[in-house]
């Protein structure tokens, strides 16, 4: 193979992992973030500040690859006299014009977003629109990263192509640039979906949404974002809007929520319990964000207690004396766990122990509370 072929071979592959570092890489932190974090700072505390520097960083330190595949060539392909001024190609030539160019033209792009402390970045003029006549882009800068610090946010990806939604924020980050917009001012649809048949990480079957996120009367730009359909459950937890699916996409869920599916609708057919006047229902202590709307009593025709039981076969269900303390989609996750894993077939047959009291109950044991939707 020719020499030239091969060394543009090899600098097109680390290029390219230098562009968009693989999963690996950036485990190992061999990314332009890790490298330059003592500057950078930290992103879960200043998340704009953050990503203002990580895309400024990036524009110029891509901006000296064509320079760099230049040198490289001129150093392992000496038959291409490319350190020779006076014997290059005029293809070459210009070729290096352009190389040294794009690193001086970067800086200069970076010095003017610089300029006031960051005023004219892309990020900071996107924020300007975002904030009321009495803000400043920086007022809006701190609100996201107030809501950034948060634990309950939704976060999806790596740093440099992260997708985040916070309290009152929808967040996505790409190589060179950061899209914001405010959960207020939105609309939200499913544009189209991607379906493969194995996954880089758990070698199955995988598919991913593509969802247009467009602002209203922000003035900004829609934008896209991108996640796993099996992330989908837990972004819709944090959004204000919902997403339209007008196109009919079928979305693939996980096997723990189309039993919670399940579940449900099998727990809406059962009886229901009528809490007595005095007793006060308080909120879920599994996830202490919704009522708490079950309560486990047995109703199932399992037999007495006092009766000898098939040698292998699952303990009968007894009454369950708890009040009640968890909602629907709580006890739903409970009663997955402590089914067989390996056997989803028989989960709904299934039975659990009471996750506060261990009494052994069925499905039909789990009646909604009256009025507690």
């Amino acid at each position: 193979m020719d020499t030239t072929v091969l060394v543009t071979i090899v600098y097109c592959f680390f290029a390219g992992i230098f562009v968009a570092p693989p999963t690996e890489f950036v485990s190992a932190g061999i990314t332009i973030q890790n490298l330059l974090s003592g500057w950078l700072g930290s992103e879960d505390f200043n998340f704009i500040y953050y990503h203002i520097k990580r895309t400024s960083a990036t524009v110029i330190a891509h901006s000296f690859i064509p320079l760099g595949y230049y040198l490289s060539l001129g150093l392992f392909a000496p038959e291409q006299t490319l350190f020779s001024l006076d014997q290059v190609e005029a293809g070459w030539l210009l070729f290096l014009v352009i190389s040294l160019l794009l690193p001086g033209l970067s800086c200069i792009c970076v010095l003017y977003w610089h300029r006031k402390k960051w005023d004219y970045h892309p990020l900071a003029r996107q924020l300007s629109l975002l904030g009321d006549a009495n803000s400043t882009w920086r007022s809006v800068a701190s609100s996201i990263n107030v809501e950034f610090r948060r634990v309950d946010k939704f976060t999806s990806g790596t740093p440099s192509r992260l997708v985040a939604v916070t309290d009152s924020w929808i967040i996505k980050t790409s190589t060179y640039s950061v899209n914001v917009a405010h959960q207020n001012d939105i609309h939200l649809s499913l544009s189209d979906s991607e379906e493969h048949a194995l996954s880089y990480q758990n070698q199955m079957a995988v598919q991913y949404l593509n969802i247009q996120v467009s602002p209203v009367e922000s003035g900004l730009k829609p934008f896209s974002i991108r996640l796993n359909s099996l992330e989908l459950g837990d972004l819709k937890e944090k959004l204000q809007a919902p997403i339209r699916n007008a196109r009919n996409i079928v979305i693939h869920q996980s096997l723990s929520d189309r039993f919670l599916q399940a579940f449900t609708e099998t727990i809406q057919q059962n009886s229901v319990f009528i809490p007595p006047p005095e007793m006060e229902l308080e909120q879920c202590i599994g996830c202490m964000q919704k009522p708490s709307n079950v309560k486990l009593q047995r109703v199932c025709d399992a037999p007495p207690d006092d009766l000898p039981q098939p040698t292998g076969a699952a303990p009968a269900c007894v009454q369950c004396f708890c009040r009640p303390m968890w909602c629907l989609e709580c006890m739903g996750k409970w009663f997955a766990s402590r089914q067989d894993q390996l056997r989803p077939d028989t989960w709904l047959s299934g039975k659990s122990p009471c996750p506060t009291c261990r009494a052994t109950f069925c499905l039909l044991d789990v009646c909604k509370i009256l009025g507690r939707d």
